[in-house]
């Protein structure tokens, strides 16, 4: 079954990245000119998503705002003349069905994916974690889904981290099977020091059949006192099997500083309006440093 839908769980209260998610949400964090959330949402697009529903939280209504229509500045931008802005506009309002639904209580990640169970209804979903965004030629979600289809058993896409930060994220028990391909049979969330199953984790996206809402419907509470995604996905790894898939392109915590600036800088090298100045200056600063 093709995977239609995905959710992008975006009500996390950005603790990491204060004080400027004190009043904009940090999905709204902009890129260059461009806010983090919506990276995400052209990557779900891109890999075939037609429904997108975006789990926020109270303060949020920014994102909402953000893939809305803006009549007001739609006209003006007609009437000064900027028709490739007006285009750009009408295409982040209708580039696909977005939905919103509110996390009431910061319960974690696991209870904010339980929370779109009626709009995932009876069919395999993608989750797109709104901490990260991930760029490259071929969209990170995409070659998660074609996994899926190939093996019908859940897939998560992982990355090896370094053993001074695997105990911040989850740590996956793996085997390799082909290529970037690799079965699951095993994960924690956030390992103590001897805990840790190898250095590969979760970072960023899944793709999961609807028996995960089961599963999550009863799993206690996990790491941080929250329900975590994690500890569901470890019952369907050694209940059904899982997939992981080391996928390409490169990943940004959107929730880190130091994240939030890798992405920008990286990003305005190639933008195409101002990559080339950035770059001249770059290099003139590094000569200083």
């Amino acid at each position: 079954m093709r995977i239609r839908k995905a959710v992008i769980p975006a009500a996390g209260l950005g603790t990491r990245v204060l004080p400027a998610s004190k009043s904009m949400p940090k999905e709204m964090l902009p890129i260059v000119d461009m806010p983090a959330i919506q990276y995400i949402v052209e990557e779900a697009v891109r890999s075939g998503i037609e429904e997108i529903l975006i789990i926020t939280s109270r303060g949020k209504t920014t994102v909402e705002d953000h893939f809305d229509r803006n009549p007001e500045l739609e006209e003006r931008l007609l009437l000064s003349g900027k028709q490739k802005e007006y285009d750009r506009m009408l295409e982040i309002a209708n580039m696909a069905g977005i939905h919103y639904l509110r996390q009431k209580e910061p319960l974690g990640l696991g209870h904010a994916v339980w929370c779109a169970k009626t709009f995932v209804g009876d069919e395999p979903f993608a989750v797109l974690y709104g901490d990260d965004v991930i760029v490259g030629e071929r969209p990170a979600c995409l070659q998660l889904c074609e996994a899926y289809l190939e093996h019908a058993l859940g897939v998560a896409g992982i990355k090896p981290v370094s053993p001074e930060v695997i105990h911040k994220y989850s740590s996956l028990g793996v085997i390799p099977l082909k290529g970037n391909r690799f079965e699951i049979t095993d994960m924690i969330e956030k390992p103590q020091k001897g805990q840790e199953l190898s250095l590969y984790s979760i970072l960023g996206r899944c793709v999961l059949p609807p028996e995960i809402f089961g599963i999550l419907k009863d799993i206690p509470k996990g790491a941080g006192g929250e329900y975590q995604l994690t500890d569901a996905m470890r019952v369907l790894a050694k209940s059904n099997g899982m997939i992981g898939v080391e996928y390409e392109g490169t990943r940004y915590d959107m929730g880190s500083k130091f994240g939030y600036m890798q992405a920008n800088v990286e990003m305005a090298l190639t933008h195409p309006e101002i990559g080339e100045d950035f770059r001249a200056w770059l290099k003139a600063l590094s000569a200083t440093i």
